[in-house]
């Protein structure tokens, strides 16, 4: 190698294959393209190799450019937990924190508590992105994901935030038309409205009841893949939703949604999931601890249970 290769070069790579695109890079670092390009042909001059094939319509690796995506990767979080491990970003949190949560949990709960953090931590640079599907932290650069359910992959680490599950019921409307039901298994004559969430498996309901982990098949005329949109129709009377307590616990208390077959729920409780350890990175152990007593304090996700019986 002609010169030592710089740890910007790097990271700018590294981002151009996440992104799959010059342009999509340098959008995401507010930089030019010219930028990136310039440190993408730097960092190929260093390694006298070319690491990609680029088009017009799209970029690949090179195999010595799978080599190298494989080697930058490793030694930008290396040397990001060098410096957090032993200077000065151990004590104080600074830098890019990226985000990520399902799109109705992020919108009422995370971004005010994320607006507080960014106040609290003015060297904090916060990407918040909100997305109803679970997403690999790794390949997308995640930081941090917030989310709902008790299904976590064991190579990410956790910690519980706060208590929540989701539940079942329905307008008074809808149950003075078609009746209450008194058994899991009237569900199915029902008109259930189903949602595809994060980890929740399109039209099957698995539900903690007294004979403990039960499922039932739910169907009906109307499904959605927001649960804004199904938590709208429930209001309207046009079926039965499994719906988290986070979400609902205004319109139970006013009665305008009432819960059914009270002996059954889903836990489902609120995570914050990380790719690293808490302890190498400030920045990260800061916002995880914020977000938990910020929660702690919010009797709404901490005390489901006195809208339980």
């Amino acid at each position: 190698m002609k010169d030592l290769l710089q740890l910007e070069d790097l990271r700018v790579f590294c981002l151009v294959v996440r992104k799959a695109g010059f342009s999509a890079a340098a959008e995401a670092m507010a930089a030019s393209p010219a930028y990136v390009s310039k440190r993408i042909r730097l960092l190929e001059q260093s390694l006298g190799s070319r690491l990609l094939d680029r088009t017009t319509r799209r970029i690949a690796l090179t195999e010595q450019g799978e080599r190298t995506h494989a080697w930058a990767q490793k030694i930008l979080q290396d040397v990001e937990q060098m410096s957090a491990e032993v200077g000065a970003a151990r004590q104080e949190a600074r830098g890019m924190l990226r985000i990520s949560s399902s799109i109705g949990f992020g919108r009422v709960h995370l971004a005010p508590v994320l607006s507080e953090l960014a106040l609290r931590y003015p060297a904090l640079s916060i990407r918040f992105e909100v997305a109803d599907q679970l997403l690999d932290l790794a390949r997308e650069g995640i930081d941090l994901d917030i989310r709902i359910g008790n299904d976590i992959a064991p190579q990410l680490m956790a910690r519980k935030l706060a208590q929540n599950q989701r539940i079942l019921c329905a307008a008074p409307s809808y149950l003075a038309r078609h009746g209450t039901p008194t058994q899991l298994s009237e569900l199915s004559r029902h008109n259930c409205l189903v949602i595809k969430e994060r980890d929740h498996p399109f039209g099957v309901w698995r539900l903690q009841g007294p004979q403990g982990e039960c499922s039932i098949r739910v169907n009906g005329a109307l499904a959605a893949n927001h649960g804004e949109i199904v938590h709208q129709w429930a209001l309207h009377g046009h079926g039965i939703m499994l719906r988290s307590l986070w979400d609902i616990q205004r319109e139970l208390a006013e009665g305008q949604l009432v819960r059914i077959l009270q002996e059954y729920h889903l836990p489902a409780d609120i995570w914050a999931v990380y790719p690293v350890k808490l302890a190498s990175s400030a920045k990260l152990r800061v916002c995880v601890e914020f977000i938990q007593q910020y929660f702690q304090r919010n009797t709404r996700l901490t005390r489901p249970v006195a809208l339980q019986g």
